[in-house]
């Protein structure tokens, strides 16, 4: 059974662009569907970015149907013997144009991995 978690910036940051998104819960859980089939996505739209024994970290774009089109990244953890995605990082394509690779260095340092 796959075990989803999130960091407190993804919090704040699903809170934010859920406001400008309506749809985007119901479309994280349609996401959360194709993760549990499988951890690393089908197709072009998932990209590993870490790979470590256990443990993989991947951007994927996230189909938004209020934006009609597949704008927000969404960067997550996976971990292989647990099946625990950890949510890190989600934004707008529109708004930042790459991932934050010093949050995602944070969150490595403060797992130690």
């Amino acid at each position: 059974m796959s075990r989803f978690e999130r960091t407190s910036e993804f919090e704040k940051e699903l809170r934010r662009l859920s406001a400008k998104f309506r749809s985007l819960f119901k479309d994280l859980e349609r996401f959360e569907k194709v993760l549990t089939v499988n951890h690393t996505g089908i197709g072009k739209n998932f990209t590993i970015i870490y790979r470590q024994e256990g443990l993989d970290i991947v951007k994927a774009r996230v189909a938004c149907k209020s934006l009609r089109a597949r704008s927000l990244r969404c960067i997550y953890a996976y971990y292989k013997d647990s099946q625990c995605f950890t949510y890190i990082e989600l934004y707008h394509k529109g708004e930042k144009e790459n991932e934050d690779r010093e949050r995602i260095k944070r969150w490595l340092k403060e797992r130690r991995l």
